[in-house]
């Protein structure tokens, strides 16, 4: 455990450990009962440094039994205490405690800033409770909150989760415009538009997608891994797989690096169209551009070959897999014994069970139905 015997020593531990994050539970449990005991107690800064390290690194509890501990009765000396513990409550899905809190602050004095505001809706969105995260949304400027990008981000993607894609864009407009009242509000973040753009591709609005895509190009915003891989997948989901491909490529031209998931989500949704020709060509352009396909996509594409019956395509694809150093699992094993079996090849399928033995796969032959 770290020494903390002076205020010294207590300094150092705040300033190299908590300002980087770096502090366990069984730490602050240590250092937290070394400083309720000191005389003078340390200042109320050092206690906000521990209980922030501690959140970052999500231990939630800890950080409740603590703040707890500092004070029993909740009712805490500044907003910045109660804001550390409403974030937590809401982490952990305890939302309802949460406006327990939120009397508090009123009791005591205090005005609830945005950040108090930014903590419920997220509790509330992480549980499911878009309409009372709207509503609550909307009452903050009752209190002269003003929702900053975080807040704006939080809602809309809690409503893009529930399938209120046309609800959020509304919002995003009314960050870029304001509202009637005031003038444009914030500057939608990375965030909010791959949000948004997943949403819309989910919803079929494909052009709306590719329209947020360029506004935020235009504003700046460099599309990452996440917003070109959502805008492609809703391509394809849709069947306009040349736009997809084009934009493929145009990501890897701006140097921003598919990566395996990428492919792989893409291929996936190609076979379940049925478009296995298409999504070999995607296992091409893998290779080409140096992403090396995992487990997984091969095993989606031998699905995909054996559903249409192209075994001897699913065979060799097996074969590259493990030319290529990549290991085949339970799954890939299960899918080409299944195909063999329904195509009638038996010797074919006994052998690659026993290779699948020994290898140490366990045996659980699946049945296409």
């Amino acid at each position: 455990m770290p020494s903390v015997a002076d205020q010294t020593s207590l300094d150092e531990f705040l300033n190299e450990k908590c300002r980087l994050g770096n502090v366990s539970p069984d730490e602050a449990h240590y250092v937290f009962d070394c400083m309720i005991q000191r005389q003078p107690t340390p200042p109320m800064s050092s206690f906000i440094m521990l209980f922030t390290a501690l959140a970052k690194n999500k231990h939630y509890d800890d950080v409740i039994s603590l703040l707890k501990r500092f004070n029993p009765t909740g009712s805490f000396p500044n907003l910045i205490l109660f804001n550390i513990f409403l974030n937590c409550l809401c982490n952990v899905s305890r939302t309802c405690e949460g406006f327990a809190v939120f009397g508090r602050i009123l009791r005591r004095g205090f005005f609830p800033d945005t950040v108090t505001f930014t903590c419920f809706i997220k509790g509330l969105c992480r549980e499911g409770r878009i309409m009372k995260a709207t509503c609550l949304f909307k009452k903050m400027k009752a209190f002269g909150c003003r929702p900053n990008v975080v807040t704006y981000a939080t809602i809309i993607n809690g409503l893009c989760r529930t399938r209120n894609t046309s609800v959020a864009l509304k919002l995003h407009e009314e960050m870029l415009k304001g509202n009637g009242e005031i003038e444009a509000i914030c500057t939608p973040n990375i965030v909010s538009y791959n949000t948004l753009i997943d949403g819309l591709c989910k919803d079929g609005l494909l052009e709306k997608a590719k329209e947020l895509f360029s506004e935020m190009t235009s504003r700046g915003i460099n599309p990452n891994v996440v917003s070109y891989t959502s805008l492609i997948h809703g391509l394809c989901c849709w069947g306009k797989w040349e736009e997809a491909k084009d934009l493929i490529v145009e990501m890897m031209d701006q140097h921003v690096q598919a990566n395996v998931v990428t492919f792989s989500v893409i291929i996936n949704e190609l076979c379940k169209k049925g478009n296995i020709v298409k999504a070999y060509e995607l296992l091409e352009l893998m290779v080409e551009r140096g992403v090396e396909p995992n487990t997984i996509t091969y095993s989606t594409l031998i699905d995909g070959f054996c559903k249409i019956g192209k075994l001897d395509k699913a065979n060799e694809l097996f074969e590259l897999m493990i030319q290529r150093g990549v290991n085949p699992n339970t799954v890939t094993y299960n899918t080409l014994i299944d195909g063999f079996c329904l195509a009638g090849r038996i010797d074919d399928a006994r052998e690659l069970f026993d290779a699948m033995t020994n290898k140490g796969c366990r045996h659980d032959i699946l049945s296409r139905n």
